[in-house]
């Protein structure tokens, strides 16, 4: 089980594939490496494929203290440093894509692209007042899974995300009992991240400068609120492609593979022949 002391982190790290290009696939909130199971072994025929479980995931350390948003981006720059993946395909879901995109606007070395899901950037939208009804329910909602993640209920907590605000009612039951169980050793994490001030925002100005080819992507089935926070993000991002998957919502690397697979074939094919 290959592990990496990076940035004062030890992480658990999988490479899958070696021939073509890097591509580093970074999960979101509650998850880790496993999230992207279904793609890895088609991506792998084509690229060289990183996954690995970000700090306080799974397998990799869980630090003590109060973490931030910045040490992961400054563990994913490490991570691809350490094991000699730059110039790299970066792709991003949820938290994992807002660590994405700030790793862009520091290290846009780094990249040879960037597709990011739906990033978990939330309090963007509060600069509209037009979202002001929206923002208020995703707060409230936040608010009940932090109640239950701080009274000790990790599952309680976890389902009540997993239904009330990322996938929908009536969709814990449907998961894998693995990924249950991944949510539910996680929790401790997330609760982490909700008291980061920086997690759900970023500074959007400087990706206005990044050059590499860029893929925003959503899902038409997804919560109404990552529509408008990747409304956002490519008015930031006028040089980037966006794209809806049809059928499709906030996790389509678990729900829709093969169309999740293909788009990120089909981009790379494109912006590498550009």
């Amino acid at each position: 089980m290959p592990r990496s002391r990076v940035n004062g982190v030890e992480l658990y790290y999988e490479m899958t594939g070696s021939a073509g290009d890097p591509l580093v696939l970074v999960h979101g909130s509650w998850g880790d490496h496993h999230n992207w199971d279904a793609l890895v072994p088609a991506l792998a025929r084509t690229f060289s494929v990183l996954t690995y479980d970000r700090r306080g995931h799974s397998q990799s350390e869980r630090p003590p203290g109060q973490g931030s948003v910045r040490e992961d981006v400054a563990d994913l720059a490490a991570l691809v440093e350490h094991l000699g993946l730059a110039p790299a395909h970066i792709v991003g879901s949820s938290l994992g894509g807002a660590i994405v995109l700030r790793l862009a606007t520091e290290r846009p070395e780094l990249y040879r692209s960037l597709i990011v899901h739906e990033p978990a950037l939330i309090a963007l939208l509060a600069d509209n007042p037009a979202n002001g009804p929206l923002v208020a329910g995703v707060l409230e909602r936040l608010q009940g899974v932090e109640e239950r993640l701080s009274a000790g209920d990790a599952e309680s907590g976890a389902r009540f995300f997993v239904e009330e605000i990322a996938l929908g009612p009536g969709t814990w039951a449907q998961l894998p009992p693995e990924m249950r169980r991944t949510f539910i050793a996680n929790a401790p994490t997330f609760l982490d991240e909700m008291r980061d001030p920086e997690v759900a925002t970023m500074a959007l100005s400087a990706l206005a400068d990044f050059s590499c080819p860029a893929l925003l992507t959503q899902g038409d089935q997804s919560p109404p609120m990552f529509a408008r926070i990747l409304d956002i993000v490519a008015a930031a991002m006028p040089q980037a492609e966006r794209r809806t998957l049809a059928g499709a919502g906030h996790v389509p690397h678990v729900t829709h593979p093969e169309l999740y697979v293909h788009l990120v074939r089909e981009f790379i094919r494109g912006a590498t022949a550009a």
